[in-house]
């Protein structure tokens, strides 16, 4: 499949919003509209990045967990998963990067290609979980029988309710070891106009490949049969554990929700 450069990707979106490099005109532009829907949109961005290297440097210098599979991992940006792990476990660290996006893909395996004896990024739809935990590089480089760490950051609002993300999650925790951990971000608002009117401006911009902006309360029940940690209940996530030279959310209009649970 050739990448499309002509219409918005929301990897290269993204990219754009954290101050990468890895974006074209469209992806701008697309950002730009965006911003004028919600101005806060660079901050929630900057503060979902910095909660998935605070998560990932927690569990492995906390919890001692050295194995990552980082579901929809998006463009590489420095640092990245393995980086942090690999500073905390340098001998032990093991990174799985999955995403459907054929750019993430390429530039994933230009980061990794001295690192492939610990790290592989594939091309997969997070959704097909057989698909996952089946593939070569999660059999190659993941040990079930030891705890997992599966990031699903920033990523869960790309699936529509009628796919049921919430089953995708259990599915995920039902192939873990006791003791492993799920980290879960999603874009949330107490605001049903700006629900809507993201998920339709992002319907149109990004070819369809988005799905829902949700409510507080459905993105808590993403937990449901998890033991939270790092947090009584599950939070805007510049509250998990505060970095006090980190990005914080300014407004509340819309902001990354979610946390770090345990897996029973």
């Amino acid at each position: 499949m050739q990448p499309d450069f002509s219409t918005p990707s929301v990897a290269r979106m993204h990219n754009y919003l954290i101050g990468g490099r890895d974006h074209f005109r469209p992806d701008r532009e697309a950002c730009k509209q965006l911003l004028r829907i919600a101005p806060s949109t660079r901050d929630l961005a900057l503060v979902n990045r910095a909660f998935l290297l605070r998560a990932v440097r927690y569990l492995a210098q906390e919890c001692g967990v050295t194995q990552f599979i980082d579901h929809g991992s998006g463009i590489p940006a420095q640092p990245n998963v393995h980086q942090v792990a690999q500073e905390i476990n340098p001998r032990d660290a093991r990174v799985v990067y999955i995403d459907n996006d054929p750019i993430v893909l390429g530039m994933g395996k230009m980061m990794l290609e001295e690192d492939t004896a610990t790290t592989a990024v594939m091309l997969q739809d997070i959704r097909k979980t057989d698909a996952v935990f089946n593939s070569d590089d999660v059999r190659r480089l993941i040990r079930l029988d030891k705890p997992v760490a599966a990031l699903f950051v920033s990523v869960l609002h790309f699936i529509p309710a009628a796919d049921d993300p919430w089953n995708l999650i259990r599915q995920t925790a039902s192939r873990l070891p006791s003791g492993s951990y799920l980290v879960i971000s999603q874009l949330a608002s107490e605001d049903p106009q700006l629900r809507s009117d993201v998920a339709q401006f992002m319907l149109d911009a990004a070819g369809g490949n988005w799905g829902d902006v949700r409510s507080p309360a459905e993105v808590a029940s993403f937990f449901d049969g998890l033991e939270l940690v790092g947090a009584e209940a599950p939070c805007e996530v510049s509250r998990w554990h505060p970095d006090e030279l980190g990005p914080r959310q300014r407004t509340t209009e819309w902001f990354g929700f979610g946390g770090v649970a345990r897996v029973p």
